[in-house]
């Protein structure tokens, strides 16, 4: 007999969860719009970019500095 009262408090908890979590998103949620939407992705493909143009860059450079300085790693 417990192990349905626990079961069913498990599935009330679950329903409200879900209700509630949809009431949120609903009525608490506020969504950009699509020019904030635009901007920002922009701005994180920007910075990808940017970011890994760096990669490259340092790769390259410690790259030559390796073979330069330790060439016995690359014989």
């Amino acid at each position: 007999m417990a192990a349905d009262a626990v079961a069913m408090s498990r599935w009330q908890s679950t329903v409200s969860f879900v209700r509630e979590s949809y009431h949120e998103i609903r009525t608490k949620t506020t969504w950009p719009d699509f020019p904030q939407v635009r901007q920002a992705s922009l701005a994180i493909i920007v910075f990808v970019l940017l970011i890994g143009l760096l990669i490259t860059l340092l790769d390259t450079v410690l790259h030559g500095l390796l073979v330069i300085l330790v060439p016995s790693l690359f014989r």
